[in-house]
């Protein structure tokens, strides 16, 4: 595709009025808007503006490239814009910008329209291009100078050769919505080499996906590697390589010392185990025990979900339909509690144990992780104690890994496939049998003791709290950290606060849902259709449809969704109402113990409440 068919005469301004970046938006979003390329120009407006509070598109030499992806979108386009005077866009180089390329991709734009988005950035890296484009005076001028440099590009062969009496180094761009800046660093990094006589080849990691992948001959032949990035791009393959990690900003404004100081090795060495020994290494290590616990607790969740709604679906015959001793025993309950109870969740515990050690560790912790976790199960640790195991494991197996790491490299594949298994779950489970089960363990019945003789007033308490977690960040660290202390509490037969989480949980979806029904002016007529379906994840208990909405206005929306699941766990605990399921939302709530219609009022109450407090406190759409 030719870049000219998104840039048409309908969509060119050849004189932007105003001096200032909001000005300058204003208008191009405007002209896309007469184009007939909109399906929703505020929300457009809105994206492209979310865009710029990342990073400025204002690139420098003159140039602002303003983008978005977004379904606001009808038809991917791209707008022109010329300004005499220049604006001030708050351009990386500080100076005004001239010529404005304003990008809207439609979500599912496809990848030959992200090429054509591609290689637009890269024209604008030609000083030639610029200057003739700031000199234009009538629309076709535009189109014909567009033309005369759009080339349909190929992708770099893999480099077969490279030359050993040349520097080498490779880099990887990325950018959050992978259409402009991408591409800019790429040729930014390219062009410098070329001019300093340096070997480079450049990964993007675009919206069309990854291109001129690097193997691993080329890393490990590199100098060193550069990772121009503002979002998450694959490190681990750079394990044991100087890697210099920068904005992708970066890699448009300063090519040259960025390769000077890959060049120079003046860059730390990235290891897998600790990131590395920079700052920003640094600043991940802190943040390291929130990710390794969120990964051993996001693939744990598949587990509880889909055993828990089995079992939930086995108490359909009778709570003790499963047993075989019991008048009300049916086999398929028993089919069902035995696949759901005695299987799923039978490995929720090593499965987390195990994948916390893999954070850490890598795959040589995954194994010693596993047989941890099931220790922690069997040995009546519970949750807490498969935490544990796993953060145990893990670094045991770092700590292995530095102390094996002087054997010769003959025996290099011996430490993945003996060594590291044999030690890691050995080590790890003398630990656990001898050090942590049994203090863990006691804790765990400390716990359930005092929750079972709590009385009405603190399981008031105890339930309005865990409605506050539910609702905080609504599938986040402090969200999940509720959830999981419900569901870890099934095990122990202490049914209340699964209860409580659940109608919390449902709370801040459904509040969402009535919102955008009765106070429509409110919210924009994309959020008010997105809303609607919130009906259904709230029912469903899916909390993460509440997201969107609390993103774009946190400051109402989170406190006022807060309140109403504070309200929804207070009743639960306050009638005493338990629930053995762990998911399953409206679907389970004929199976809850006690009074199912007061559980099912305090999670409508909630949500009322909560749909009241962000209707009144919401500003209308303009």
């Amino acid at each position: 595709m030719k870049i000219t068919e998104l840039l048409t005469k309908e969509t060119i301004l050849l004189s932007i009025n105003g001096s200032k970046k909001d000005e300058a938006i204003e208008a191009l979003v405007n002209k896309l808007d007469s184009a007939g390329k909109l399906n929703d120009r505020d929300e457009f407006k809105k994206a492209i503006l979310k865009r710029e509070e990342q990073s400025t598109t204002g690139i420098g030499e003159g140039i602002a490239i303003p983008h978005a992806k977004t379904s606001a979108v009808k038809t991917p386009a791209i707008a022109f814009g010329k300004s005499e005077n220049g604006v001030d866009y708050q351009s990386l180089d500080g100076q005004p910008a001239f010529l404005f390329f304003m990008i809207a991709a439609p979500e599912g734009a496809n990848n030959t329209h992200l090429e054509a988005l591609s290689r637009l950035s890269s024209i604008l890296m030609n000083e030639e291009a610029r200057q003739k484009l700031q000199n234009v005076k009538v629309e076709q001028d535009v189109i014909d100078i567009i033309n005369s440099y759009d080339q349909e590009e190929e992708e770099e062969p893999l480099q077969e050769e490279i030359n050993e009496s040349e520097q080498f180094i490779v880099a990887v761009t990325a950018c959050p919505t992978g259409i402009a800046h991408t591409y800019m660093a790429a040729d930014s990094l390219k062009a410098k080499a070329a001019e300093m006589g340096v070997q480079i080849k450049v990964e993007t990691n675009g919206s069309g996906g990854a291109k001129n992948v690097l193997t691993a001959e080329e890393i490990e032949k590199a100098t060193a590697v550069i990772v121009a990035a503002d979002t998450k791009v694959e490190m681990a393959r750079f394990g044991g390589k100087h890697v210099l990690q920068t904005p992708v900003a970066d890699g448009i404004r300063k090519p040259k010392e960025l390769i000077e100081k890959a060049l120079n090795q003046d860059v730390p060495v990235y290891s897998a185990d600790n990131n590395s020994k920079s700052g920003e290494g640094q600043k991940e290590q802190k943040a390291g025990i929130y990710k390794h616990l969120m990964n051993g607790v996001s693939n744990m969740l598949p587990f509880v979900v889909g055993g828990g709604i089995l079992i939930a679906i086995s108490f359909m015959f009778g709570y003790n339909a499963s047993n075989p001793d019991d008048p009300s025993y049916h086999p398929i309950a028993e089919a069902l509690n035995t696949i759901g109870g005695g299987s799923a969740f039978g490995l929720i515990i090593p499965i987390l144990a195990a994948f916390i050690a893999m954070s850490i560790a890598d795959r040589p912790g995954f194994a010693a992780g596993a047989v941890g976790g099931m220790l922690a199960a069997t040995g009546g640790a519970g949750f807490l104690g498969g935490i544990i195991a796993g953060f145990l494991a893990g670094y045991l197996v770092v700590g292995l890994k530095k102390v094996l790491s002087g054997l010769p490299a003959a025996l290099e594949g011996i430490k993945t496939i003996l060594l590291y298994p044999l030690l890691g779950i050995g080590l790890t489970g003398f630990i656990m049998l001898y050090v942590v089960n049994k203090p863990v363990a006691a804790l765990d019945d400390a716990i359930t003791g005092w929750l079972t003789g709590l009385g009405t007033g603190n399981a008031v308490l105890l339930g309005a709290v865990l409605g506050l977690m539910m609702a905080f960040d609504m599938g986040g660290p402090v969200n999940k950290s509720a959830y999981v202390f419900g569901t870890g509490l099934l095990a122990s037969d202490v049914f209340g606060p699964m209860a409580a989480v659940m109608a919390a949980g449902m709370v801040p979806p459904l509040a969402i849902a009535l919102a955008t029904t009765f106070f429509k002016n409110k919210f924009t007529k994309q959020e008010r259709e997105a809303g609607k379906v919130n009906y259904i994840m709230g029912a469903s208990f899916i909390t993460e449809g509440a997201i969107p909405y609390a993103a774009a206005d946190p400051l109402r929306v989170i406190p006022s969704m807060m309140v109403g699941s504070a309200i929804a766990g207070a009743v639960s605990m306050m009638a005493n109402i338990g629930l053995r399921a762990p998911h399953g939302g409206v679907f389970v709530i004929p199976l809850v113990e006690g009074p199912w219609f007061v559980y099912l009022i305090g999670i409508v109450a909630g949500a009322i409440v909560s749909a009241l407090l962000i209707g009144l406190l919401k500003k209308p759409v303009k």
